[in-house]
């Protein structure tokens, strides 16, 4: 086991205003986000972030890195893992609360056995460090894929909300481009 010393990261946000009405900018030393808009969950129109999707993005890279990390140690080399974080805030008793947390992972390692993967994928969510972190319920669904992986990485776009449409006959789910 290899022994690290501890590290520290920071994010700091300037806030002008109300919850409802407020504003801010949001700061990390890393290039990623610089002066970024940030709002309460729905205030910024589509525009900036919010404190749900910074959690589901820190939420799905880190299970990412757990994930490849707990299927290196078993000695497969994974060629792409595609995470999404899915997180649910809740109008409690208390004010706004984080619920539920839903990972979807896909995929592509050659030569693993199924049962291989759903084990390494279990043991990246309870020691993925973001998961270990937070008080939420946090579900999942892996599914492993045997094509090859795509050459370049290319963020996939997530809706919002699930699209509404009629009900599929007979409860068939339409396929989606991981299926």
């Amino acid at each position: 086991m290899r022994v690290t010393r501890p590290y520290t990261r920071q994010a700091s946000v300037f806030w002008s205003g109300t919850r409802q009405r407020g504003k801010g900018i949001l700061s990390t030393p890393s290039a990623g986000l610089k002066m970024a808009l940030y709002a309460a969950g729905g205030g910024l129109k589509r525009q900036g972030t919010n404190p749900p999707e910074l959690i589901a993005a820190a939420q799905a890279g880190s299970f990412a890195l757990s994930l490849a990390n707990e299927l290196g140690e078993a000695g497969y080399n994974p060629r792409q893992i595609d995470a999404t974080a899915t997180v649910t805030m809740e109008n409690a008793a208390t004010g706004w609360t984080l619920t539920q947390i839903h990972l979807d992972v896909v995929a592509a390692v050659p030569r693993v056995a199924e049962c291989d993967f759903v084990d390494a994928a279990l043991r990246a969510k309870a020691n993925c460090p973001v998961s270990r972190a937070l008080n939420a319920n946090i579900s999942m669904r892996a599914h492993l894929t045997r094509r090859q992986a795509e050459v370049a990485l290319k963020p996939r776009l997530v809706p919002a909300a699930p699209p509404a449409g009629p009900a599929r006959k007979n409860g068939a789910r339409r396929k989606g481009p991981n299926d």
